[in-house]
C-alpha cells in the first residue's frame, strides 16, 4: 500500500438531518438507479421498515477471488462492518485500489517485514497501516497465503451507526465521515489493534459482509481509474469505484 496524503477538499454537500435521534435509515437518501456489471442489493431504496433492510450475511472466504485485481472489483457494493459495544457500525464500499504481486506502489515490493506481514495471510484478513503519523488506513489481503497483495479501501456510503460515525469524525456532514481511508478508519474506529484480522470469521468484530434484503435489485456501474497519491506505477488503472456515488474520494476529473 502507498502512504496516502489525506487532505481534504472543500465540501459543498451537508449530510441530512438525522430522524428523532436516531441513524437515518438508507430510504432517507434519495435513491441512485445503475445500468450495467455488477448486480447489487440496492441499499438505498431498501424499505426500512423491513425486518430484512439492515441484515448483513458475512462474506465466506470461498466467496473471494484470488486474485488482487478481480477481488477490489468484487469488494465494490460489499460492507465493512464493526461491531462495538456502543452498536453496530457499517458502510458499503464504494471505492477501492488494487496492489497486485510485483507492485512498486505496494509495501510488499520489497519483500516481506514483519510490519507487512499481515499482507502475506490468505484473502480477506486485515492489513492496516498507520500513514503518515496521522491515519489508520484498512487494507484487504488479496492473494493466496504466501503471496503478498492487497486491496485499500478508500471510501464507504455510511449506512449504521451514523450518530457514532459524527461523534467521532467530529462532524455531521455525511460526506465528511467515510469519504477517504483516513476518515473510514477514524469514524468506523479501526486502528492498528485490528491488523491481522479474519474479515471473514464468523467471530470477528470487524468483518465483510453484504446485504440479503431482495427486494430492491439494481445494477452498479463500476468505473476503473489510476490511484491516488501515488508517484509509482501512477498510470496504472487499479482503483475501482461505483460511478455517480458521491460519497468516491479523489479528484472528480479523474471520475467518468
Amino acid at each position: 500500500m502507498p502512504n496516502i496524503k489525506t487532505s481534504s477538499p472543500n465540501l459543498r454537500a451537508k449530510a441530512p438531518a438525522a430522524k428523532r435521534g436516531k441513524d437515518a435509515p438508507p430510504s432517507a437518501i434519495t435513491p441512485r438507479v445503475f445500468d450495467e456489471h455488477v448486480s447489487q442489493t440496492n441499499v438505498l431504496s431498501a424499505d426500512a421498515s423491513s425486518p430484512d433492510a439492515f441484515r448483513i450475511r458475512r462474506l465466506r472466504r470461498e466467496e473471494l477471488p484470488h486474485d488482487t485485481i478481480a477481488l477490489t472489483r468484487f469488494l465494490i457494493g460489499k460492507v465493512v462492518v464493526h461491531d462495538l459495544p456502543v452498536g453496530r457500525l457499517s458502510g458499503r464500499i464504494v471505492e477501492a485500489e488494487a496492489y497486485p504481486p510485483g507492485d512498486p506502489a505496494g509495501h510488499h515490493f520489497r519483500g516481506p517485514t514483519p510490519r507487512i506481514r499481515s499482507m502475506y495471510k490468505h484473502p480477506g484478513h486485515a492489513y492496516i497501516y498507520f500513514n503518515y503519523g496521522a491515519h489508520f488506513m484498512l487494507n484487504v489481503a488479496s492473494e493466496p497465503e504466501g503471496t503478498a497483495g492487497g486491496i485499500l479501501i478508500r471510501a464507504l456510503e455510511p449506512l449504521e451507526g451514523i450518530t457514532h460515525m459524527q461523534r467521532h469524525r467530529h462532524t455531521m456532514r455525511l460526506l465528511d465521515l467515510t469519504r477517504g481511508p483516513g476518515r473510514l478508519a477514524s469514524a468506523l474506529q479501526i486502528d492498528r489493534l485490528h491488523d491481522g484480522l479474519d474479515l471473514c470469521s464468523p467471530t470477528s468484530k470487524l468483518w465483510l459482509g453484504e446485504w440479503t434484503n431482495n427486494k430492491a435489485r439494481s445494477t452498479v456501474r463500476i468505473g476503473k481509474t489510476v490511484r491516488i497519491g501515488i508517484t509509482r506505477a501512477a498510470d496504472r488503472p487499479l482503483r475501482f469505484y461505483e460511478i455517480g456515488n458521491p460519497h468516491v474520494s479523489g479528484p472528480k476529473r479523474l471520475l467518468r
